[in-house]
């Protein structure tokens, strides 16, 4: 029989938000029949979920209770694991849990951990790992994207990618499915019911609010891959519908899956900032400075200069071959979207 029972962690943030909801209005019969248990640490977020027929289990957090996490593990069938995914050792847990219920039960489990191409990025501006033995393009497909994380965590550990060999590491040791879903730069709104903003373009427009101008670190001249919300939310949705379809997905150090569908320079994503705000009347300029890395660590209340410069100023050029050819992924929202995402993160930022 199908695994029924999920467990997700993230609900509350910008992608776990969206995927949920998504999945709640599958239509999708195997999908349809699911039910959650959600891990949140507030108790409003408890009630609230409580109230939409979902259960709710309080926790503490990713690095502390790895017995609760497993126990919790242990009785669900699937986990969509959308928490930071700088956590290791609570993706380890998750996983040696779900092999426990795969035990117990007999019954398949599936682990769908979400991360990000920041894990794969170069350091430019630092010179710590400049990429040049790396593809200028990476491949999901022919590409062994695992093997390649392994050596840049041997080199210049990164807590995220960290995560992501960590998990396909358990998923091997306790012969738990592991699928990884990293994704590029993400726009567009949320569909949660809490956080409704991502991370990268609104970091950058609430600063450039709040300066009078925007900014990019160093030259800005790394190129990143994007995609909307909603597109990535359907990738989730595609994994689960071809799993339950008894489909051999690649899982594991094969089961990296990117999820981009368009490309942006550092600069023009902050230039498309600027020119936002300044026909709203809220910048000065239309164009876009540079700022320097240690500058910008410097004015950012708690800054990792390692983060935000494979988050925002790095290289990291994938191709989504898994996605488009394997699961049947076909993007809905273009670069029309994306230039508009300039004008929506401005105004967000000004109403905060």
């Amino acid at each position: 029989m199908a695994p029924k029972k999920v467990l997700f962690t993230g609900a509350t943030g910008y992608i776990g938000g969206s995927v949920l909801t998504l999945l709640q209005n599958s239509t999708h019969a195997d999908i349809k029949n699911l039910s959650y248990s959600v891990l949140v640490r507030k108790p409003e977020h408890a009630e609230y979920y409580k109230a939409q027929g979902m259960t709710p289990i309080m926790f503490k957090n990713l690095d502390e209770d790895m017995e609760l996490l497993k126990k919790a593990a242990s009785e669900h069938d699937i986990i969509i694991n959308t928490a930071s995914a700088a956590r290791a050792i609570g993706a380890r847990s998750l996983v040696e849990g779900l092999a426990e219920r795969k035990k117990t039960t007999g019954e398949p489990v599936w682990f769908i951990h979400t991360s990000g191409t920041s894990s794969i990025g170069n350091r430019p501006v630092s010179k710590v790992y400049t990429q040049e033995d790396a593809p200028f393009e990476f491949n999901d497909k022919t590409q062994n994207i695992h093997e390649y994380e392994l050596k840049r965590e041997a080199h210049d550990p990164y807590s995220q990618r960290t995560g992501d060999v960590a998990t396909v590491q358990a998923g091997e040791e306790f012969n738990v499915p592991t699928y990884i879903i990293m994704s590029p730069t993400i726009y567009g709104n949320g569909t949660g019911a809490f956080n409704k903003r991502s991370i990268q373009v609104p970091f950058l427009a609430r600063r450039a609010v709040k300066k009078g101008y925007a900014e990019y670190i160093g030259e800005g001249a790394g190129v990143w891959d994007h995609a909307h919300i909603d597109d990535t939310a359907k990738v989730y949705e595609l994994v689960l519908e071809k799993l339950f379809a008894g489909e051999n997905l690649p899982f594991g150090r094969k089961g990296i899956y990117f999820a981009g569908n368009g490309r942006h320079l550092w600069k023009d994503l902050s230039d498309g900032l600027a020119k936002a705000g300044f026909a709203a009347g809220v910048l000065k300029e239309d164009k876009a400075r540079p700022i320097g890395l240690q500058e910008i660590t410097d004015d950012t209340p708690n800054g990792n200069y390692q983060f935000l410069e494979l988050g925002f100023a790095s290289r990291s050029v994938t191709n989504a071959v898994l996605a488009t050819e394997v699961l049947g992924w076909k993007p809905v929202k273009g670069e029309a979207d994306w230039e508009r995402g300039f004008e929506e993160e401005i105004k967000a930022a000004m109403a905060e």
